[in-house]
């Protein structure tokens, strides 16, 4: 479904109810019911298929700052760019800039850069045309329909 090539992504999750999470060693912090937009990387082995497979898991270690919101938050979209230009740090700070955006927690996936944050709140979902028209590129989009993320996750398991 996604591409084993290097790229960038945005990671869409809806949270129903307001929650207060520990994320690791960043501290605890109160994330308000709504949308998030988690922007990130996939530079390593089998690249973007890999990074968003993993995301879209249930059961995982704890190991990135995502991984704590999403053990609690349903993965709505995936939007996406294969390549190899580091447009991580641009596209979280173009999600920063679209009307609505908040962000709840400082520096949460951003420990390796000096964005404010990779992770933004908004109380209405992101629209991905007003996004690609922001970065100035063309962005794929897939919808995580929830048999989706139950398929993978099950999938996993069989092969476990």
């Amino acid at each position: 479904m996604f591409p084993d090539q290097p790229g960038t992504y945005t990671l869409i999750l809806q949270l129903s109810n307001t929650a207060a999470i520990t994320v690791g060693r960043l501290g605890r912090f109160q994330f308000p019911h709504g949308w998030y937009a988690y922007v990130g990387s996939a530079r390593g082995p089998g690249g973007l298929a890999a990074r968003i497979s993993r995301h879209l898991r249930l059961s995982k270690p704890l190991h990135w700052h995502v991984d704590h919101i999403r053990a609690i938050a349903q993965p709505v979209e995936i939007w996406y760019a294969a390549g190899t230009q580091k447009r991580e740090c641009a596209w979280a700070q173009t999600m920063a800039d679209l009307p609505g955006a908040a962000i709840p927690a400082p520096r949460f996936g951003a420990s390796d850069c000096r964005c404010a944050a990779h992770l933004i709140h908004f109380a209405a979902l992101p629209d991905v045309a007003t996004f690609a028209r922001a970065v100035d590129e063309p962005i794929e989009r897939t919808l995580c329909e929830r048999t989706l993320c139950e398929r993978t996750f099950l999938q996993e398991k069989l092969n476990a």
